[in-house]
Order: structure tokens, then sequence, then C-alpha cells
């Protein structure tokens, strides 16, 4: 891992989980400053005034849940929820939380987290320019500006970027990582080769294995994959 290491703090009252989370994130090069194992803990350690980049908290801990915990803090520290139970992801996200994470915490997905964390950390963002957001697409030997309210969606296929308004158009994006980084909160991941914009949905139903139908404008409908499902319905600000 490049730059400063990450400080942060674990609240967990279950010690298997406590355990396991903090060695996946020294693992991932964290600096874990406190291991806790209840909310009251948690609000005493702040209370000292040691530096800390983000706080992992278990929503259900025994004084105060992660929750209330996050409704109680009076500093703006990023917040990360860790969780077994996928029904709360709304509320989780209502208190601004950085991201959000299921039991049992993987590599993979812990470290999408912390590239997330290390961004507001480490640069400041650059401000969004005013108007509406454009995306380049090709045309013949050039480009034209066509406006994002305008897009449903973006996939990933044969090593380019695809921008839907009723028909594909070529974008300059070579991955979806790239399309993703410049986009932001304007869309959301559906899967590992589609990002939707939230404005564009319509409707939505339950699919097969916990995947989600969704209905975009235009009369589409794409899947959105079981891993997905809980933060796209949760961006929607569905239960």
């Amino acid at each position: 891992m490049s730059g400063q290491a990450l400080r942060v703090l674990v609240a967990e009252d279950e010690p298997f989980n406590l355990r396991r989370l903090t060695r996946l994130l020294r693992e991932a090069g964290c600096e874990v400053v406190a291991e806790l194992e209840d909310g009251p803990s948690v609000l005493a350690w702040l209370a000292q005034g040691e530096p800390v980049d983000a706080l992992f908290l278990d929503i259900q801990m025994p004084g105060l849940t992660g929750l209330d915990l996050a409704a109680e803090l009076a500093s703006a520290h990023p917040v990360v929820f860790v969780t077994a139970y996928a029904e709360h992801a709304v509320r989780a996200f209502e208190q601004a939380a950085t991201d959000y994470l299921l039991k049992p915490v993987t590599a993979e997905r812990l470290a999408a987290t912390l590239q997330r964390l290390r961004t507001p950390v480490h640069h400041e963002a650059p401000a969004r320019p005013a108007g509406p957001f454009r995306v380049a697409v090709k045309a013949g030997e050039g480009l034209v500006l066509v406006d994002l309210a305008k897009i449903t969606h973006f996939s990933f296929e044969d090593g380019t970027v695809w921008a839907f308004l009723g028909e594909p158009l070529r974008t300059t994006w070579k991955t979806l990582a790239e399309a993703e980084q410049a986009l932001g909160d304007r869309v959301v991941r559906g899967h590992r080769h589609l990002l939707i914009r939230p404005e564009a949905v319509v409707g939505l139903r339950a699919g097969d294995s916990g995947r989600l139908l969704v209905r975009l404008s235009g009369n589409v409908e794409l899947e959105v994959s079981r891993g997905a499902a809980p933060a796209f319905k949760a961006r929607l600000g569905l239960a």
C-alpha cells in the first residue's frame, strides 16, 4: 500500500469477529489504534483526542448500537458500519456512512472500502463543475459530449465502456473502474460490468437467488447481482 497508513478504530463485541477484522485491516496496511467492545468505550476513547482516520463500528453492541454511537459523535470521522444484517443498510447510509460491510468481511471487499476512505483522507476532492455533467462518446474521428441525464447505464464489453441512451455509444473509458472514478456517486454499481444512473430507475423486482431485476427509463430491464443488491437498494433509499 502506498501513502500514509490509515489510523482506524474498531468496535466489535464478538471477540472472533474483532480479531478477524483487525487482522484484515493490519494486513491491508492500516494502523489499528483501538480495539473496543462497546459504544461507551468508543466515546471515552475519542474524548482523549487521539487522531484517527476512520471508525469501523459493529451495529449491534451493548450500551450503544453502532448507529446510535454514530449519531452521538460530534466529530466528523468517517464511519464504516459492520454487521451480519443487510436490513440495517438504509439507516447506515442515512447516517452518511462511508461504507457498509456485511460479515464475514472479505479482504477484497475491505480493500474497496479502504480505497474509498483514502480519497478524502489524503486528497482534496476536486470541485464539480456547475451545470449538467457530460460524457465524451466517440463519433467518427472525433468526440461528442452527451449530457449524463440522457444516459441510463454504462456497461463494459470488448475492452470498452459503452454508454446507453437508447443505443450504445462508445466512450473514451477503457475500464469500468475509470468510468466509476470519473462519475462518482452519479452512478451505482449493478455488477462487475454494469453501472446504473439511479435517476434512470423506474422500478425493480426480486429476481432469482437474491438478484434484482431493475427497469430503467426507455423500457430497459437489467439484472443487479446479489452482491451489489443491498448497496443498490440503499442508494435508492429502499429497505
